[in-house]
């Protein structure tokens, strides 16, 4: 009995194995198309496909940003500047794809631009902190996405989302969170739908890496922004030492595991050029044996160990 047990488990993992270590052929033919390019993982990202040699096609938001890239790549890269939140520069970078990949269509596209905006306590934001934040998280990644699957349907290729775990437990105030759940919900609908189409659909989620938006001095910067708008009654119910023990708290900021950039963009490798990509990656540690088995927990538990970690208000109960 326990014999062929194991004898099953075996050749799961065994065949597991197999399947995910089968490659797409034709690599150097396809072409790949990925947003937020100027730093974090969409520059290594389109550094690392180069290598690979498929034919890249980068989305800057800045000049400088595309001018680094090509210095550090092959002309196998092509830039264009693309910001997520205007339509025509959406519609114009879509066109500029459209040229370059002609009848073969867009293999991969990765929508990695993103920003964390304000990680305060909701009460401390307007309506227009949340939006700026959907506008290039979600709002930004379904208009590019819309606008570029028909070439991605047409090449039978991948779409590739950069989600967070965030974007399955929330331990924030501001857009951030919200945002990456809008990414999880639309991925997931997209997948069923693109499916018909031999299209697939992955969605990354990294744990804490070291990009730019994980900065203390970026936390402690926006602490003190949303704080300085907020009326003096608001910030009579918060206190002074709220305040400070949250920017206490922040500038010593120091993830427990803090993983190299690599863990991630091999993600998006595997899903863009995997025969069997995955549905979900969950790149890093802490996504793995925390954040991800800490969103199963019962709501209860995990409010619990959210209080216990994180300063009070003045007038907290």
């Amino acid at each position: 009995m326990w014999g062929c047990l194991v004898a099953l488990m075996g050749l799961f993992f065994l065949v597991h194995w197999y399947r995910e270590r089968q490659v797409v052929s034709q690599l150097t033919d396809k072409y790949v198309f990925i947003t937020g390019c100027d730093s974090g993982f969409g520059n290594l990202l389109a550094r690392q496909l180069d290598m690979r040699g498929l034919r890249v096609l980068a989305a800057c938001l800045t000049e400088k940003g595309a001018e680094q890239l090509r210095q550090q790549t092959s002309d196998r890269v092509e830039t264009v500047i693309l910001d997520v939140t205007q339509t025509e520069s959406i519609t114009a970078a879509a066109q500029w794809v459209k040229e370059h990949v002609g009848d073969r269509g867009l293999w991969g596209l990765v929508n990695n631009a993103g920003i964390l905006g304000y990680s305060v306590p909701n009460e401390w934001l307007t309506k227009q902190d949340f939006v700026d934040v959907l506008n290039v998280n979600l709002l930004g990644m379904i208009k590019v996405t819309l606008s570029l699957l028909p070439l991605v349907r047409k090449a039978r290729g991948r779409v590739v989302n950069v989600s967070s775990v965030m974007g399955r437990l929330s331990m924030m105030g501001g857009g951030y969170c919200i945002s990456k759940y809008g990414v999880e919900a639309f991925s997931d609908s997209l997948r069923r739908e693109l499916s018909f189409f031999g299209v697939k659909v992955a969605i990354i989620e990294p744990g804490t890496f070291p990009t730019n938006i994980i900065k203390p001095e970026r936390f402690v910067e926006s602490l003190q922004a949303a704080w300085n708008q907020i009326g003096p009654e608001l910030k009579e119910v918060y206190g002074q030492e709220f305040l400070a023990a949250n920017i206490k708290m922040m500038e010593a900021f120091k993830p427990p595991v803090m993983h190299e950039l690599s863990l991630v963009t091999d993600c998006m490798e595997h899903a863009l050029t995997a025969r069997h990509p995955r549905t979900r990656y969950s790149p890093g540690w802490d996504a793995k044996f925390f954040y991800i088995p800490l969103s199963y927990m019962p709501t209860c538990l995990v409010d619990a160990i959210f209080q216990w970690t994180h300063p009070k208000p003045a007038k907290a109960l």
